[in-house]
């Protein structure tokens, strides 16, 4: 399994692009594998996690859906609206988690509470709170860093469904009017918010350019593997060059 997640992280980007062009976001398998597999393209949580999780089962994993608050952004409650996965071998629970961005995991991590691991020299930890709530941290130049919380609650695809529904639709979704872009890897992680393209390294130094709007194209193939049709360019050059 390691080697898969591994694999899926380094091919499939995170990325927002149909919700920014007010496109449906379709969660059946077909759909999914034809968007990111056959035409090159990414996704987020629900759409990344549900083709792992159906390459998993496949094989003959156990696999389980969770739902999770994002702390990333601050000590604020959100609601759960990340989408993750737990694999149970021989026993023993794993966290996986393609889709996440590029904050997240690179391999799957043992889920008990004081594991820590370190992946490619990204260091992550799991903590556990009361409820039986598992949090995932990142180690970052200036220590510990919550990025998301979530229950021992088995969602299902049907919840899914209903999650991705917020966050591809609801007025108060990050995802709604700004293109979100991200790639996890080895030495570097690359972020593209609206017009602002972020690279961190390992060694928590970072940098950050302005990407316009006749660029965009050319940074989304370069820097993160998504190739666009003409009417996808096309809308998404209109966003850009708008600012949102």
């Amino acid at each position: 399994m390691t080697a898969l997640h591994r694999a899926h992280v380094g091919a499939v980007p995170f990325e927002n692009l149909d919700v920014a062009l007010g496109r449906s976001i379709p969660l059946d398998l077909k759909s999914i594998q034809g968007k990111l597999v056959e035409r090159r393209r990414g996704g987020y949580c629900y759409e990344q996690n549900s083709l792992f999780a159906a390459a998993l089962e496949r094989i003959g994993f156990q696999v389980a859906g969770r739902g999770a608050r994002v702390r990333s952004r601050g000590p604020a409650l959100t609601p759960i609206t990340h989408a993750l996965l737990v694999v149970t071998i021989e026993g023993e629970q794993w966290l996986a988690d393609v889709g996440f961005g590029w904050q997240g995991v690179l391999e799957p991590v043992p889920l008990r509470d004081g594991a820590r691991v370190e992946q490619s020299g990204w260091t992550f930890g799991i903590g556990v709170e009361d409820e039986g709530v598992h949090v995932l941290r990142s180690l970052r130049p200036e220590g510990w860093t919550d990025l998301y919380a979530f229950s021992p609650q088995r969602l299902y695809p049907g919840d899914f469904v209903i999650m991705n529904h917020y966050s591809s639709s609801h007025p108060l979704s990050r995802f709604l009017g700004q293109v979100v872009v991200q790639r996890p890897g080895a030495e570097v992680r690359r972020s593209l918010l609206r017009e602002t393209l972020s690279i961190v390294h390992t060694d928590g130094s970072a940098e950050e350019r302005a990407v316009d709007a006749v660029e965009l194209a050319a940074v989304l193939e370069a820097d993160f593997g998504i190739e666009l049709d003409a009417e996808e360019r096309e809308g998404l050059e209109r966003l850009q060059a708008a600012g949102v």
